[in-house]
C-alpha cells in the first residue's frame, strides 16, 4: 500500500484542499480523501494532477528527431511532389530505420519512456510496426521488438497500451508496399502471432494493455480491417493526416478517409483516430457522436506539415480527443496542448479557442480531454484521481519561475502557456515514483544506453 498526501489536488470533481491519496499493493487507488490529514503519508512536493497519457507513439522515431530537418535534395523532392512534406520525411524514416536492432529498440523506447515521464506523461500507447528483421524476415520470436518496447517501458516505469501494427500494403487498397516497409510487413496469420506474443508476455501486469493498430487505409485492405475491427479492445488507425492521403482515398474509394471509415467500419469507443487532420465539419460531428476519439499529435503534425486540426467545430460536437506525441519532436503533454490552442490562434486570429463562458481557462479544459480521451484510447483505468484508477500523477512545483503566484486554474494555464522551462517535480505511476526532484530515477543508466545506441546508428 502507498499512501499520498497532496495540499491541493485537481481531482474528477475540481480542484481539493488537503487531499489523502491511497493505493493498493498493485497501483491501483483505493481512497482519495479531500480535507484529510496527513498522518504518515508521503507529502507531495506540489500540486498533483492527474497523469497525462500518451495516445500515440512511434518510439523508434525518436532516434531520428532532428536528423530530418535539412532541405531535401530536388530529385527527391520532384519525386514527392515538389516541395519537402511528409512524403520526403517517410523516405528518410524507411532508410533511418533500416539498421536498427532489437537492442537499439529497446535503448531508445526507454530513453523515449524516460523523457515523457520527466514531463507529465505517465503512459503511452505504442503504435508498433517496426517488427522484422531489415530483410523483412521474422525473428524467431515474432513479437521480438514489440517485447523490447514492454521491457523499456517496465525498466521506465510508465503505464504501456501496446499496438501492433497490422502493415500489409503501400497504397489504398492492395498497393503493392515499397522497399522500405518490409520491416513493417505482415499477412494476418503473421500479425495474429505477434499479438498473441504480447498477450502472453502481458498477462497479469496492471501496468501493460493491449490494442491493435491497423496502420491505415493505405496500409491494409477492408477484408483485414474488418477482421480487426472484431478485437474487443482499443484499436487505432491513421486517418486523415495528409491532403495528399484524402486525394488518394477519394480517387480509389469516392470517398475521404474519416468518411469511408465511418460508412465501412464499426466505429465506436473502441477506436481511435490518428490525426484526423482534414476532417469536414460533417465527417467531425459523426465521429463524435460514435464516442470515437481523435488522436491529436501537434508538434508533429506542425513538423511534418500536415496542416492544423479544426478544434472548434470538433469540440462545439462533443468529440472526444487526445494528445500523442507521433514522431518525438516534442516529448512534453503541455507542449502539445500549447502548439494545439496556439495554431487555433493563429489559424482563427483570435484567442482561448478551447474556451466557452462555462470553461473559461484552456489548459484545465484541455488536461481533462487529454485524461479522458487518452484513458479511452489506452484501454486501461487511468482517467484520473479516483478511485479504481491506476494511481498515476504529476507534481508540479509552484514555486517554479513559471507558476509562482499562480493557483487553480490559472496555474495550469501559466504551467501550459508560460516558459519553457518544466515545472514537474515529481511523477507516481502505479503507485511507484519514477521522476523525483525533476528526474527520473534511472536517467543516467538509461541516458548511457541511448548514447550508445545512437553512436551505433550513426556509423
Amino acid at each position: 500500500m502507498s499512501l499520498f498526501f497532496a495540499a491541493d489536488a485537481l481531482l474528477p470533481g475540481g480542484w481539493a484542499r488537503d487531499v489523502l491519496i491511497e493505493a493498493d499493493a498493485v497501483g491501483a487507488i483505493r481512497t482519495v480523501t479531500p480535507g484529510a490529514a496527513p498522518g504518515a503519508a508521503e507529502r507531495l512536493p506540489g500540486v498533483a494532477i492527474p497523469g497525462v497519457p500518451n495516445l500515440h507513439s512511434h518510439a523508434f522515431q525518436r532516434a531520428m528527431a532532428g536528423h530530418a530537418e535539412r532541405r531535401s535534395p530536388p530529385e527527391a523532392r520532384t519525386a514527392e511532389g515538389g516541395a519537402d512534406s511528409f512524403w520526403t520525411w517517410r523516405n528518410t524514416m524507411y532508410r533511418f530505420v533500416h539498421s536498427f536492432t532489437p537492442e537499439d529498440a529497446e535503448a531508445v523506447a526507454a530513453q523515449l519512456y524516460a523523457e515523457c515521464l520527466e514531463w507529465g506523461f505517465t503512459s503511452i500507447a505504442e503504435f508498433h510496426y517496426l517488427h522484422h528483421q531489415p530483410d523483412g524476415t521474422p525473428y524467431a520470436a515474432p513479437a521480438e521488438m514489440a517485447l523490447r518496447h514492454l521491457a523499456a517501458a517496465r525498466r521506465a516505469g510508465i503505464g504501456l497500451t501496446l499496438l501492433p501494427s497490422l502493415y500489409r500494403h503501400g497504397g489504398i487498397f492492395g498497393k503493392d508496399p515499397a522497399p522500405g516497409q518490409r520491416r513493417f510487413l505482415n499477412d494476418l496469420d503473421g500479425f495474429w502471432r505477434i499479438v498473441e506474443g504480447i498477450r502472453a508476455a502481458i498477462a497479469g501486469d496492471p501496468q501493460a494493455g493491449l490494442g491493435l493498430g491497423p496502420h491505415s487505409l493505405r496500409a491494409v485492405t477492408p477484408a483485414m480491417l474488418a477482421e480487426v475491427a472484431q478485437f474487443g479492445g482499443p484499436i487505432h488507425i491513421h486517418a486523415a493526416e495528409q491532403q495528399r492521403e484524402v486525394a488518394e482515398c477519394l480517387a480509389a474509394t469516392g470517398a475521404r478517409p474519416v468518411q469511408w471509415l465511418l460508412e465501412n467500419a464499426p466505429l465506436d469507443t473502441r477506436w481511435c483516430l490518428i490525426h484526423c487532420t482534414h476532417m469536414t465539419g460533417a465527417e467531425a460531428r459523426t465521429l463524435a457522436r460514435r464516442g470515437a476519439v481523435a488522436g491529436l499529435c501537434p508538434t508533429t503534425e506542425a513538423s511534418l506539415g500536415d496542416g492544423i486540426f479544426d478544434l472548434p467545430a470538433y469540440r462545439e460536437s462533443g468529440g472526444r480527443l487526445g494528445f500523442g506525441t507521433d514522431s518525438h519532436v516534442g516529448t512534453s503533454p503541455r507542449d502539445e496542448m500549447r502548439q494545439l490552442e496556439t495554431s487555433q490562434r493563429l489559424a482563427r486570429q483570435h484567442r482561448s479557442v478551447a474556451t466557452d463562458d462555462a470553461h473559461p481557462h484552456p489548459a484545465r479544459n484541455l488536461l481533462e480531454m487529454a485524461v479522458a480521451g487518452g484513458a479511452q484510447a489506452s484501454g486501461r483505468p487511468i482517467a484520473g484521481l479516483a478511485a479504481g484508477q491506476r494511481c498515476d500523477l504529476v507534481v508540479l512545483d509552484p514555486e517554479h519561475p513559471a507558476l509562482c503566484g499562480r493557483d487553480g486554474d490559472e496555474l495550469l494555464d501559466a504551467w501550459v502557456f508560460s516558459g519553457q522551462g518544466n515545472p514537474v517535480r515529481q511523477v507516481v505511476v502505479g503507485g511507484r515514483t519514477v521522476v523525483r526532484d525533476g528526474r527520473h530515477i534511472q536517467a543516467a543508466e538509461i541516458a548511457a544506453g541511448f548514447r550508445a545506441a545512437m553512436k551505433r546508428l550513426a556509423t
